[in-house]
C-alpha cells in the first residue's frame, strides 16, 4: 500500500477508536468518521468494509507485534550464547516489558477485553477471543521453549503459565490505565517480572 493510503488508513483507525472509547461501539457510526475526517464513505470502504473490521485491524496489529516480541529464532540465537541465569531473567524481562507496551499502545484491546466499551456484539466478543487464545498460544510455546532449556522449572505447566501471565498483565494494564498511572513505571515492572520469574516464594 502506497504511503499516503497506509496514512489515510491510519487516520479512519485513529479516529474511529477514538469514537468507540468515548461514544460506544453501537453508537459510532463509519459516516460520523467521515465527517470527522472530512472524506466520503467510499474513501473508508476502500479499506475497511463495516467498522468491525476497524476494530479487527488494531486486534491484529497486537497480535503481530507479541508474535514478533516472542520469535522463536530471536530465543534460539539469544541461547546459541549460552546465557547464564542472569542474562536469561533479563531477556525474559525484556520480552515482558514489550508485551506490556504493546498493550499499553493499544488501549482500546484491553477495554474490549474487560468488556469495557458499550454495545460490543456477540461477532466481536468472538474475536475477542480468538485474539486472547492466539496470544495464549505464542506464550505457551514461549514457556515451553525456556522450560526446555532448563531455566523454568521442570514441573511448569506451560498453559496455566501463559494464561496467568497474560491474564495477569492485561489487568494490570487495565487497572493502571483505570487509574492513569504507569504501568511502564521501573518499578512496577520490576515487580512484574520478579513475581513472574522468580515466584512469591521466600
Amino acid at each position: 500500500m502506497p504511503a499516503k493510503g497506509q496514512k489515510r488508513k491510519q487516520q479512519i483507525i485513529e479516529i474511529a477508536k477514538e469514537m468507540f472509547i468515548q461514544n460506544g461501539f453501537q453508537s459510532t457510526h463509519i459516516g460520523q468518521v467521515c465527517e470527522k475526517l472530512n472524506i466520503a464513505r467510499g474513501t473508508v470502504y476502500q479499506y475497511f468494509g463495516n467498522k468491525r473490521e476497524i476494530l479487527y485491524a488494531i486486534m491484529e496489529k497486537v497480535e503481530e507485534q507479541i508474535d514478533d516480541i516472542l520469535d522463536m529464532e530471536d530465543l534460539r540465537d539469544f541461547y546459541k550464547g549460552n546465557p547464564n541465569a542472569k542474562s536469561i531473567s533479563k531477556f525474559v524481562a525484556d520480552r515482558l516489558a514489550a508485551i506490556i507496551n504493546a498493550f499499553l499502545e493499544e488501549p482500546i484491546v484491553i477495554k474490549l477485553i474487560y468488556k469495557d466499551i458499550i454495545g460490543i456484539d456477540a461477532e466481536v466478543i468472538a474475536r475477542v477471543h480468538k485474539f486472547q487464545e492466539f496470544i495464549t498460544k505464542l506464550l505457551v510455546r514461549d514457556v515451553e521453549e525456556i522450560k526446555k532449556r532448563g531455566f523454568y522449572k521442570k514441573n511448569l505447566n506451560p498453559e496455566i503459565t501463559a494464561l496467568m501471565l497474560i491474564g495477569g498483565v492485561q489487568f494490570i494494564v487495565y487497572e493502571f490505565t483505570r487509574k492513569e498511572r504507569n504501568v511502564l513505571d521501573k518499578e512496577i515492572l520490576e515487580a512484574i517480572v520478579n513475581n513472574y520469574i522468580l515466584g512469591v516464594l521466600k
